[in-house]
């Protein structure tokens, strides 16, 4: 299975999409974590993304979308992956498209994990990673809403957008999310 995960800050997405690997046998590709830990390696990439990453802003397209053909072309990825991070903006799902049809691969499903901002707030607060200051944080919601949302709309014509209420305990939302990827669609 194919997959990418998305929502703002907050949502679960790392909670969720973990838990569906491990129950998919997939590997979890979280952009995130790879830009800090390509950061903390002082690698060319970390180089090219550290300023976006410290203010909060997304990493530049072209930048993400040759990692994510790195990382899709990788031996562990071959029968399926969870994209957490990528995409981020309904430009970017395109270029995902792009890249998987020249891969011979396709998109099954792109989640989206939805919780009112009060709650991305206070659960970004909560875990206090380095770069979860308030102002840091204010600002990732911010650009969720102006870049990310538009998504849905990129997604949902293609019968591909599975919405999910995240404001839920973690547990509830996995049981929900399995069920919804094992039935069929309408």
């Amino acid at each position: 299975m194919r997959l990418v995960i998305l929502g703002g800050p907050g949502a679960g997405k790392g909670t969720q999409g973990k838990l569906l690997c491990d129950t998919l046998s997939i590997p979890w590709i979280a952009t995130g974590e790879i830009f800090r830990r390509a950061i903390a390696a002082d690698s060319p990439l970390g180089n090219q993304a550290k300023p976006y990453v410290e203010q909060g802003e997304l990493v530049p397209d072209s930048i993400a979308i040759e990692f994510i053909r790195d990382r899709l072309s990788q031996p562990d990825a071959a029968q399926g992956w969870l994209l957490d991070g990528y995409p981020r903006t309904a430009f970017q799902a395109e270029e995902l498209d792009f890249l998987l049809q020249d891969m011979g691969q396709r998109l099954d499903w792109a989640i989206w994990l939805d919780a009112p901002v009060e709650v991305l707030m206070q659960r970004s607060l909560e875990r206090s990673r380095d770069d979860d200051a308030p102002q840091i944080v204010r600002r990732r919601i911010d650009l969720f809403h102006q870049r990310t949302i538009p998504i849905t709309g990129y997604y949902k014509p293609q019968d591909k957008l599975l919405r999910v209420d995240s404001d839920r305990p973690p547990e509830v939302v996995q049981e929900d999310l399995l069920a919804r990827l094992k039935a069929p669609q309408t």
